[in-house]
């Protein structure tokens, strides 16, 4: 049993140093991030590099708002992220009730295709959803940002374990009392999944906000650009300029850490109970 003990504690501390390990690689380049804009420029590149800044200053921030269109950008990433979770949730928990509650023809097969297509990689599908979009005249839009990132078969699944693991007395018992498909889902088993949806809608908002491959080939005008986009212009319109680069880094950083503050408790639930059950 002391031996036992012993094995238990040495596995935990050594996971604990694996995880502080892997937290202090990933947060070194943020604040390493931070620290370079609040600098000067003529400090950034310095022979002895200082995480403190030896002289604050706010020039790069002021930089970035002369420069740059910086909230049209924002509103545009706003605009985009919002609308694709807010739809991608509704899609995405119908789609996962469907196929976990409701029998029909061809369910098992029709959801084996939609899992398959996460296997299908993202630069295979730009070239048809450009040609699609361009027949719609869409391109040059926040609809053909927000579009191709609907259907998400990963929130599919995720969704569905979480519909399958509810206890279905709980429907039945609705049934039972006259209340529709509909309205079981809206007033009853969408409440109840609210760990799962949280952890989607971060994920969405997520990879929508910082999302930089499709908006390039889909966007042309510098109004319509996201932030990721009109960041990127940024080096090549006015050099090496590390330090405004990072502060315009730094802002466009802010917004998914607030949302991944604001919801981490929903997001480590949703991800932890979208698994139990196959």
């Amino acid at each position: 049993m002391k031996k036992s003990k012993l094995m238990n504690r040495i596995s935990q501390n050594l996971g604990a140093i694996v995880i502080t390990l892997v937290a202090v690689i990933w947060i070194l380049p943020v604040l390493w991030m931070i620290s370079t804009s609040f600098k000067p420029e003529s400090m950034v590149m310095q022979a002895i590099p200082h995480w403190i800044p030896e002289v604050f200053t706010l020039d790069n921030y002021k930089g970035v708002l002369q420069r740059a269109d910086l909230f049209r950008w924002i509103f545009n990433s706003v605009v985009v992220a919002v609308g694709t979770t807010v739809t991608v949730l509704l899609i995405n928990s119908m789609a996962g009730y469907a196929f976990a509650r409701i029998k029909f023809p061809g369910r098992d097969i029709l959801f084996l295709t939609v899992i398959a297509t996460m296997m299908v990689p993202a630069q295979v599908t730009m070239i048809p959803l450009f040609f699609v979009l361009n027949e719609m005249s869409l391109l040059n839009t926040h609809l053909s940002l927000a579009l191709p990132r609907l259907g998400v078969a990963i929130g599919v699944f995720m969704l569905r374990q979480f519909f399958l693991s509810l206890p279905l007395d709980l429907e039945e018992a609705a049934l039972i009392d006259g209340c529709s498909r509909y309205r079981i889902f809206f007033q009853i088993v969408l409440p109840l999944a609210k760990p799962s949806l949280s952890a989607l809608g971060i994920l969405t908002f997520v990879w929508t906000w910082n999302d930089f491959m499709w908006p390039l080939i889909a966007i042309s005008s510098n109004d319509m650009y996201t932030l990721p986009i009109g960041l990127s212009t940024l080096v090549g319109y006015y050099g090496r300029e590390y330090g405004i680069q990072m502060a315009g880094a730094f802002i466009a950083t802010l917004p998914v850490l607030v949302v991944f503050m604001l919801f981490q408790k929903q997001f480590i639930e949703g991800i932890a109970f979208s698994g139990l059950k196959g």
